[in-house]
């Protein structure tokens, strides 16, 4: 019985090409990336895509990745690349959108009222689960990827900003304005929280 091999050995064996070293590494971790795809896309088809360039991307250029990060990281930043190709491609980008000045016709107040602390529990209500998934398709993709990681996939703050290659301070502007975004959707469209007394 073959011994189990740690993750560093694994890249090591796959960047010598090593096929079966390939596809433990693909499996250890399509589930995170495919559900990073599937929150960002807010689509399986699109998601399966983003999945599958993703790791098609990573065999092609495993070669270039250093190990100063986790592979986890490298793999998400392909995959929030990937997914923002798509979006450009599609023109659901706007040119004219700056990452630090959204025009968010909808947001109202600069205090967040009501957001959960602990999101993951709420997640567990099915119906504020779909609320969010709906107001999520409203966000701006590049809001919608900061909040994914940081709020869905609990990534810390340093790691978002390496994975998208933006800074710390990009991402705590681009969180809090995510949330006060999908606050004001769940309110006062969904009615999904509770209206601040």
């Amino acid at each position: 019985m073959e011994e189990q091999r740690t993750e560093k050995q694994l890249v090591a064996d796959a960047k010598n090409g090593d096929q079966s070293a390939t596809a433990s590494l693909v499996q250890m971790h399509s589930a995170k990336i495919y559900s990073l795809a599937i929150r960002i896309m807010q689509n399986k088809e699109d998601a399966e895509d983003v999945l599958q360039e993703t790791f098609i991307i990573m065999m092609n250029k495993l070669h270039t990745f250093s190990g100063k990060s986790s592979l986890y990281t490298w793999l998400y930043r392909i995959a929030s690349n990937v997914a923002y190709g798509k979006f450009r491609d599609k023109k659901h980008l706007d040119p004219n959108l700056s990452p630090d000045e959204p025009n968010f016709k909808t947001m109202s107040g600069h205090e967040l009222h009501h957001w959960p602390d602990h999101l993951d529990d709420k997640l567990d209500d099915e119906a504020f689960r779909n609320c969010l998934m709906q107001a999520l398709e409203e966000l701006p993709e590049n809001y919608r990827t900061v909040f994914v990681l940081r709020d869905l996939e609990n990534m810390s703050t340093r790691d978002t900003a390496n994975i998208l290659e933006i800074s710390e301070a990009n991402v705590k502007v681009r969180l809090m304005r995510s949330r006060l975004f999908l606050r004001d959707q769940l309110l006062n469209h969904f009615k999904c929280v509770e209206r601040p007394s």
